[in-house]
């Protein structure tokens, strides 16, 4: 089968995965919340690798002042049609304001603690080496990640999320969106199902993205709420906590897309490409979704009361913070090493076996201390002017 053949198997294969959950449900198989949850999930998990693909290969035709704005919102469109749900749903129901907070922060931390490290340790099993360079060209994801990162430190302070902050985020990133669409122009570097998509005559490869853009977004609309409610009928099924159920599980298929595309650049050799895939998913998570939150919540509850945090809520947001500060420290120096992709994977993966309040706040020490290890060890404080360096850069573009 030749390389292109894969290829549209692969397409074919993510259509598929979209159009059986509504077949499903229509015939009422899926009867129980593990099943509801699994095809729901799978659709939605389909239509991610769509809009990955088609949004690479629009990168073609796209202006690119245009472009940066719209594939960032179309790169997380599925965990924003979740977690948007939820907000939405918390403005007429308070006990969802917990998975609302519990599917953002593990989306968050899912892509530094595992899609950073499995990057990093892609690279090194392709025999690249141990460590990843990065380029100044990251200065606009490491300064917007930065800033967020710094105010998302007073969200637990005041418990709550409201329309300042929707207005905070939102305008955050547009900044970001501006100077990265200012930024040189190069050619989009596709791969796989992508590469074959831009390959198609320019009438034919627009007609057919658009078409990819629409099913996907369908898709995702009639499976975001029976996942959503799936997970969490499965929860109290199982007996699992779930909050857990939503904040692991709920953001794998929505990242899985991201996690491959950024693993194959990976191993090709272009870690550097790679990494900087999830740095920019991580900016587009920390500033989209999370001022979106509170703009939901208010327009569900007919009201611009704020969306409030339990003590809970406030500690796993503090959590996800201290992570995006400790890996903002790892990258000052513009390179990623394999003993940091250990250190990174290692705290997030046992995170799940130490849920209490007390461990999050342990947790969040130890990312703290971490990033002041790394703030001022001499690499670091190279770095630290390296990216001094980049923010004038970055404000004077």
């Amino acid at each position: 089968m030749s390389e292109r053949a894969r290829h549209a198997v692969c397409i074919l294969s993510a259509a598929a995965a979209c159009a059986q959950w509504p077949l499903i449900h229509w015939s009422g198989l899926a009867a129980s919340p593990p099943w509801i949850a699994a095809f729901s999930g799978l659709a939605i998990l389909g239509a991610a690798f769509l809009l990955s693909w088609s949004a690479e290969a629009a990168e073609m035709d796209l202006p690119q002042g245009l472009s940066v704005a719209i594939l960032a919102l179309i790169a997380v469109l599925p965990e924003y049609a979740v977690d948007m749900y939820f907000a939405w749903t918390a403005g007429k129901d308070p006990s969802y304001t917990a998975f609302a907070a519990a599917n953002m922060t593990g989306s968050n931390r899912l892509l530094i603690g595992l899609g950073w490290a499995a990057v990093m340790v892609a690279y090194w099993m392709r025999g690249a080496g141990r460590e990843i360079h990065l380029d100044r060209g990251v200065s606009p994801e490491l300064f917007t990640m930065g800033v967020a990162t710094v105010y998302a430190f007073a969200l637990p302070l005041k418990s709550t999320l409201s329309l300042i902050d929707f207005a905070f985020f939102i305008a955050l990133f547009g900044v970001y969106a501006w100077r990265t669409a200012s930024a040189e122009v190069r050619a989009p570097e596709l791969e796989g199902p992508a590469e074959t998509i831009g390959s198609l005559p320019t009438r034919l490869r627009r007609l057919v993205v658009a078409g990819l853009f629409l099913y996907s977004a369908l898709a995702i609309y009639v499976a975001a709420k029976p996942f959503a409610e799936g997970l969490i009928a499965t929860g109290k099924l199982l007996k699992i906590d779930e909050f857990l159920l939503v904040q692991w599980i709920a953001p794998l298929a929505s990242e899985a897309p991201e996690f491959i595309v950024a693993i194959l650049f990976a191993l090709r050799g272009k870690g550097n490409v790679g990494l900087r895939v999830l740095l920019a998913s991580k900016v587009n998570q920390w500033t989209l979704i999370v001022g979106m939150l509170p703009a939901a919540f208010a327009m569900s509850a007919g009201s611009p009361a704020p969306m409030p945090l339990d003590a809970r809520q406030a500690a796993e947001i503090l959590l996800t913070a201290a992570q995006s500060a400790f890996a903002l420290a790892v990258l000052l120096n513009f390179r990623f090493s394999l003993k940091e992709a250990f250190l990174l994977a290692a705290l997030f993966i046992t995170q799940p076996f130490f849920t209490s309040l007390h461990a999050r706040h342990v947790y969040t020490g130890i990312y703290l201390l971490g990033a002041l290890a790394w703030f001022i060890s001499s690499n670091t404080r190279a770095g630290i002017a390296q990216a001094a360096r980049c923010a004038l850069d970055f404000r004077r573009n």
